[in-house]
């Protein structure tokens, strides 16, 4: 069972990025699907949320209106689309399944700097 994460790497403010996150060894259809980050020095935080079949997305409030996640349970694949890129969204980003058992990907880097 893995959670892959990729897409992360060095952006300059204003820049976008789209992280993905493929699973295998079990499909996330039933799967509540989840990004979360963490930065050094600060505790992990939830990025965004979306349910199993994608009807509902939650997002925290400083990414709301930049961030979108979304999921391809064909591809058992979930993404999130980051525009308008901010210093203060650098941090280590991992993907969350969760459902009768709970998934943690190894995080993919993501650097907004000038």
């Amino acid at each position: 069972v893995q959670l892959v994460e990729s897409g992360g790497g060095l952006v300059q403010p204003g820049g976008s990025l789209r992280l993905s996150c493929a699973a295998s060894g079990f499909t996330i259809n039933s799967y509540q699907m989840r990004w979360f980050r963490q930065a050094p020095g600060k505790e992990r935080e939830l990025v965004a949320d979306i349910t199993s079949i994608g009807a509902s997305t939650i997002y925290v409030a400083s990414v709301k209106g930049r961030f979108t996640i979304s999921r391809d349970n064909a591809k058992n694949t979930v993404y999130l689309q980051m525009n308008g890129l901010k210093p203060e969204d650098t941090a280590v980003y991992y993907c969350n399944a969760l459902w009768t058992r709970v998934y943690w990907g190894q995080g993919t880097q993501v650097t907004v700097s000038s």
